[in-house]
């Protein structure tokens, strides 16, 4: 079941899947048209991204619940300072009319990706417009695992999770994308809705231990991770969720954990690794795939260690099915 949607996200013994995050946020402007082009044309397995909803009901492809000052700037071109907009309270003509093709040097964000190339008018995409590049025949290998971003401080949450992920599935539908797109998220319960509303498409459970910190300037996650802790067993709650994909925090992720994963039919996807001694471990584990903001750094590790991040087969059938 699902074997095409998942296929991108699948390795073998010789062969780990490279998943852009963010596009590549090491080296282009984060979630922008601009970085996932660029990002496909590398030649990534896949791409992960975070979605969620303005006012008027858009998905939209951003981040953080609210516009991130280190890496937005007005129509005149400063940069955006507090309170920053949540994306909930803009309709997306007003979202648009923001820059975020560039970072904020003399911010503790901007100061992580000092590689980041600097553009003007890179407006925050819609999921549709995504979509719509990734038809391109050039980019029918890549897979889409698109996070749906749940917010527990908006006005009636669970209506609001409800409201996003019908939105969600209705536009991948629209464009006839649903053979190559996973729903993800760290909202377990929003997941358990993804299966109700979009039973098509497949589910990959994201999960960060308490003991990690987030990421300087990103919104937290912990917020859904509070009981993971006491779970047994990680992998075997997610199979018995009726996940396919675990998606860990590096950190958490040993070698008896991948194993029980695919004991269990899981594939395993860590994130965010971003170091090359980081990505030599999640190599030396097999995991699946690896979830990094430098896809040119991670081809140049699985090579040294004579991997490939694709499969012939995976060219021949993008060229069937956009034939």
């Amino acid at each position: 079941m699902f074997t095409q949607q998942l296929a991108s996200f699948k390795g073998d013994q010789s062969c780990i899947r490279v998943v852009g995050h963010r596009g590549a946020r090491g080296i282009m402007p984060e979630n922008t048209l601009l970085g996932f082009e660029w990002t496909m044309k590398m030649g990534v397995s896949a791409l992960e991204f975070d979605v969620m909803i303005t006012k008027d009901h858009v998905p939209v492809i951003v981040h953080n619940h609210h516009l991130n000052g280190a890496i937005t700037r007005t129509a005149e071109g400063q940069w955006l300072n507090t309170p920053e907009p949540r994306i909930s309270e803009l309709t997306y003509d007003e979202l648009a009319q923001y820059d975020v093709g560039g970072l904020n040097v003399f911010t503790e964000y901007g100061q992580r990706f000092p590689e980041q190339i600097f553009m003007h008018r890179q407006q925050v995409p819609k999921l549709a417009d995504l979509l719509a590049l990734a038809m391109q025949p050039d980019f029918a290998h890549v897979g889409l695992m698109l996070e749906i971003k749940s917010d527990p401080k908006v006005d009636n949450f669970q209506m609001h999770r409800e409201e996003t992920v019908a939105a969600v599935a209705d536009v991948v539908r629209q464009a006839a994308m649903t053979s190559r797109t996973i729903l993800h998220s760290f909202d377990w319960e929003l997941l358990h809705l993804c299966q109700q509303a979009a039973p098509e498409m497949p589910t990959s459970f994201l999960s960060q231990l308490p003991a990690h910190d987030d990421d300087k300037g990103e919104d937290s996650s912990l917020v859904f991770s509070q009981n993971l802790k006491q779970l047994p067993s990680i992998p075997k709650a997610i199979a018995e969720a009726g996940g396919y994909i675990w998606a860990p925090h590096f950190k958490d992720v040993t070698l008896a954990d991948v194993q029980e994963a695919r004991n269990l039919g899981l594939l395993v996807a860590p994130w965010t690794v971003n170091d090359p001694k980081d990505m030599g471990q999640m190599i030396q584990l097999g995991v699946d795939a690896i979830v990094t903001d430098y896809p040119a750094r991670l081809q140049r590790e699985l090579i040294k260690n004579e991997l490939r991040w694709q499969r012939q087969d995976d060219i021949s059938n993008a060229t069937l099915t956009s034939a």
